[in-house]
């Protein structure tokens, strides 16, 4: 992917990076210490997943005498630390041994050469068979072979409050038909609930896939009738409705002031501000977001503390465009653990992966982290059932997720459709424009690899 800040911060996520001590000691560069690189919130308060990677050590350290566990949290935006850690896996004294992955870039990090493939130790691991079929494609190359362990997968709907819907008149147990009723709710809340923004969708080159993924692609899976990617003629589609017909929702929402002002929606922060400030505070009425929202606000290591949020807020899917069927639409997206192709220690790599998604470690991130399960031990179990209000609602979204094309080429796709997404969010371009510019820049990205698909 291409890097959205200037050098700047990416020194600066490096100093961070590197001035952190090691876990349980060791300077990381022996044959008994594992490295372990992994992004860290960018709001300081919030330390679930710290607090998890350090049980874990903790854990593998102890069972595992001799042996040490190098931390490397690296805090960044998610697109500063996509660059960060391709930047510390092309050389053997910087490449940690684990490394926290987005699936969407596992092909693109293949084609680099930047990781191992783990299938010899997967056809021993029987816990591998636990793994949802999904939940293990997301890993796999092209070539068939599979790079990192899934630790969980994520769902994307409709949180809305129910405070504001009840002053401006709209059902507590809302569950909109189509696209139009989305944007009428919202326009409702605009006239009789002054002050507060009616819906937020991420939008721009600011908010990186949490614009990408759960704005435009949710809009664009709902047509029905488009994708980005034809996995048929193995090429990237261009020209289609469905993509004008995303932007277009897009610019109705900001042309009619339906959404945050605009530039804090063009803020890389705004994803921050959703979360601890705008929702909390009951400033912002629907925002299309995801599963793990609920993990901000839990009373132990969620940072940003709100008893009352569970009460506060409903959940709706997100609907299709006209309302065919299923009538609802959501992205899955997750993370793995990999192991990069120029580790020093891969062997202990594996080790620290296998403590990492044991059926107990994997439970609990599930329940710290808000996840959606990907084992289906994990998903049985009465405490992740239990865990997280909501989480019922979200898993349930799991069958009728889409993914993103996992190719090497759709981090550049990505970015362009963000540029798309900005030029019409800030009124430089019409849809149907930025729609075009796409088409035109969509070959040089592809390597002319492009299908019409009006």
């Amino acid at each position: 992917m291409r890097p959205t800040a200037p050098l700047i911060l990416l020194a600066a996520a490096v100093v961070a990076a590197g001035t952190l001590t090691a876990c349980g000691g060791g300077s990381g560069s022996d044959e008994n210490t594992v490295k372990v690189a992994f992004i860290k919130d960018t709001n300081g308060k919030v330390t679930v997943r710290d607090d998890y990677v350090r049980l874990v050590a903790r854990q593998f350290e102890k069972n595992n005498p001799g042996k040490k566990v190098r931390l490397i949290p690296v805090q960044a935006s998610e697109n500063d630390y996509y660059t960060k850690i391709q930047q510390m896996m092309r050389s053997p004294r910087t490449a940690p041994d684990v490394v926290y992955e987005d699936t969407f870039l596992v092909n693109s990090d293949i084609t680099a050469g930047l990781l191992r493939p783990l299938d010899d130790h997967l056809r021993t691991w029987d816990d591998w068979r636990q793994f949802a079929p999904a939940a293990k494609t997301a890993a796999r190359g092209q070539d068939g072979r599979t790079y990192g362990v899934p630790d969980g997968t994520d769902t994307r709907g409709l949180w809305f409050n129910k405070k504001i819907f009840k002053k401006a008149g709209l059902p507590a147990d809302w569950r909109p038909g189509n696209w139009a009723e989305v944007l009428d709710a919202a326009r409702t809340v605009r006239r009789r609930v002054p002050g507060v923004i009616p819906l937020n969708v991420f939008t721009g080159k600011g908010a990186g896939e949490a614009a990408v993924m759960q704005g435009f692609e949710m809009l664009l899976y709902g047509t029905g009738r488009n994708q980005l990617y034809d996995p048929g003629s193995k090429k990237w589609v261009t020209g289609t409705q469905g993509f004008k017909d995303s932007l277009r929702f897009l610019d109705t929402v900001y042309r009619e002031k339906l959404g945050p002002d605009v530039s804090d929606a063009l803020s890389p922060h705004i994803q921050t501000r959703v979360a601890a400030e705008l929702l909390p505070e009951g400033k912002l009425a629907i925002d299309l977001d995801g599963s793990w929202l609920g993990q901000q606000w839990q009373k132990t290591g969620g940072g940003n503390p709100w008893p009352a949020w569970s009460a506060t807020l409903g959940q709706a899917p997100f609907p299709t465009q006209h309302g065919a069927p299923p009538g609802k639409v959501s992205l899955a997206g997750g993370w793995t653990w990999s192991v990069p192709r120029k580790a020093r220690q891969p062997e202990l790599a594996w080790k620290l992966i296998k403590t990492f998604q044991s059926k107990p470690n994997a439970l609990e991130w599930c329940v710290r982290g808000a996840q959606i399960a990907v084992r289906k031990d994990v998903a049985a179990d009465p405490r992740y059932r239990t865990s997280v209000p909501g989480i019922g609602f979200f898993t349930g979204l799991v069958e009728v997720s889409r993914y993103r094309p996992a190719l090497p080429a759709y981090p550049r796709v990505a970015s362009a459709i963000g540029e798309a997404m900005e030029a019409v969010t800030s009124g430089d371009s019409s849809p149907d424009q930025a729609a075009k510019d796409y088409d035109t820049t969509l070959p040089s990205l592809v390597d002319g690899r492009t299908v019409a698909r009006p």
